[in-house]
């Protein structure tokens, strides 16, 4: 099963076409084709800030509401793992086990192959030489991520751990949130 997530307030839904162009990539992986549209099936509830989760397969999807409210991260934890998600997927176990390792910081930050990818929960981009730059290969194409590149807002380079420590700052996206500058974020290394 393969999940979307889509930001809605005041009724709105946001950039849909990015979502589903996303949709159908995933279900193209399995060969099947987009069998419903978003603009159809959503129906907010309310007029609050929400999420709009949707599950679905080849042959059917669910949705369902949430109200929203963002999560505070400022310092991430690098964790090394030879994780794949390259699809939205709705079982999230290997992130959510990655997560663990956190200790006190707020997120990881996730390295496969000795490069930055993203945090459990959105992609990453940093500043350097007055320009935005994301990971080349994320453990997921984000849809935030994807238009802010077409905009050519981001720049995609591969982004080693080491490089990823003495940029100036750093950035989370995703469709909630937008592009979110964190200020002061902390990236630390775990001892031992």
């Amino acid at each position: 099963m393969f999940m979307e997530t889509i930001k809605i307030d005041k009724a709105k839904a946001f950039h849909l076409d990015y979502h589903e162009l996303r949709i159908n990539r995933a279900l193209q992986s399995i060969n099947a084709s987009a069998f419903f549209s978003l603009k159809d099936i959503i129906k907010p509830p309310s007029n609050t800030l929400m999420r709009a989760r949707i599950i679905y397969d080849k042959s059917s999807y669910f949705i369902e509401y949430f109200d929203y409210k963002a999560r505070q991260i400022s310092s991430l934890l690098a964790v090394e793992s030879d994780i794949n998600y390259e699809h939205k997927y709705a079982n999230r176990d290997s992130i959510n086990a990655l997560f663990t390792c956190k200790d006190k910081n707020d997120d990881i930050l996730i390295v496969k192959d000795s490069l930055i990818t993203d945090t459990s929960i959105a992609n990453i981009a940093f500043f350097r030489e007055g320009r935005w730059i994301t990971p080349k290969h994320p453990l997921l194409q984000g849809t935030t991520r994807a238009r802010l590149i077409d905009e050519g807002f981001l720049h995609v380079e591969d982004i080693t751990l080491n490089e990823a420590l003495n940029f100036k700052g750093f950035a989370l996206m995703n469709a909630m949130i937008g592009f979110h500058q964190v200020a002061n974020g902390i990236i630390s290394i775990k001892k031992g």
